[in-house]
């Protein structure tokens, strides 16, 4: 049996708040997670002889470390299945870019596979194989844009509003333990509720360029840490007036977002001229960043429905 172009789609937070610390060393968060329609594709070649592997090397990314065969390798030794796997995986979320890529792939993984093998495990039986495999790991397998809270596991569905989102990309790979471990992270943001956040002018039908509700506790650790990524901010501010350009996670990835595609596009455009400039010397005054795609917010996880119960 084979199952192919299985997508997995990237997220982006909303907003990220910091509100506290366990004695364990976790971090207690609020966030809001939404997908959009950036996304990665699994490829899966059913085995009978038990063994999982993968169809090509992930540059970067050892066997032990590759969410993707952890994924498998869980929901194999939960269901005591027999069954095996070849997965093939073509990378297009940004690595390391606060995108969810690899929580995402994995994700797909539990959900594609559990169809495949038959092995009957319900959305939150998945779930809770999610965990351990990362914090976000959870809301893919969740399926819906979600108001999230404690170590990111505490989820809530909540409807958002169509919208668009220009994603980029800095020149930098940020570390999120490095990020988190920082003493000057804020630590003690105020806690919200959902009503907080539906009650925000990102809900406004005349927002066209997405007044952001709270901010991201993340960036100021990010930005002192990564000149790169704050140039990059600044410089696309000034591109896209009126548009608050937040970052997703803990980085490095950008994004601004807009009631619609085509402004999205739009503003690619625009911004793309610009870096590439007729004159050279614009192009130089620019920080490195990539433009990685006009992005539509998605209304759920496109595998949401694989999941019968």
């Amino acid at each position: 049996m084979t199952l192919y172009d299985v997508p997995a789609p990237a997220k982006l937070n909303l907003f990220l708040h910091v509100v506290g610390r366990r004695a364990d060393g976790y971090h207690l968060l609020q966030t809001v997670f939404r997908f959009i329609d950036l996304c990665d594709t699994l490829h899966f070649d059913v085995r009978a002889d038990g063994v999982i592997s993968r169809a090509a090397d992930l540059p970067g990314v050892p066997p032990e470390q590759d969410l993707t065969l952890r994924a498998a390798h869980a929901l194999q030794r939960a269901t005591g299945t027999r069954m095996g796997a070849q997965i093939a995986l073509e990378k297009r979320i940004p690595q390391g870019g606060g995108l969810g890529g690899g929580s995402s792939d994995a994700a797909s993984v539990l959900i594609a596979l559990n169809r495949l093998w038959n092995t009957g495990l319900s959305r939150e039986e998945l779930m809770k194989l999610a965990l351990p495999l990362g914090a976000d790991v959870p809301v893919f397998v969740f399926g819906q844009s979600a108001f999230a809270q404690g170590v990111g596991d505490e989820l809530s569905a909540v409807e958002l509003p169509e919208r668009a989102y220009l994603v980029a990309q800095p020149d930098a790979s940020v570390p999120t333990a490095e990020i988190f471990s920082a003493p000057d992270l804020t630590r003690d943001s105020s806690y919200i509720t959902i009503a907080d956040f539906l009650a925000s002018p990102t809900f406004c039908p005349g927002n066209s360029f997405g007044k952001a509700f709270g901010r991201n506790d993340l960036e100021p650790v990010v930005f002192r840490l990564y000149p790169e990524v704050l140039g990059a901010s600044r410089w696309l501010s000034e591109q896209l007036k009126g548009s608050t350009v937040r970052m997703s996670g803990s980085g490095a990835c950008l994004y601004a977002e807009f009631s619609e595609l085509p402004q999205a596009v739009l503003a690619k455009t625009e911004i793309t001229a610009i870096m590439r400039g007729a004159d050279k010397k614009i192009s130089q005054t620019h920080p490195r960043f990539r433009l990685v795609q006009a992005c539509t917010g998605l209304a759920e996880h496109p595998l949401r429905n694989w999941i019968a119960r």
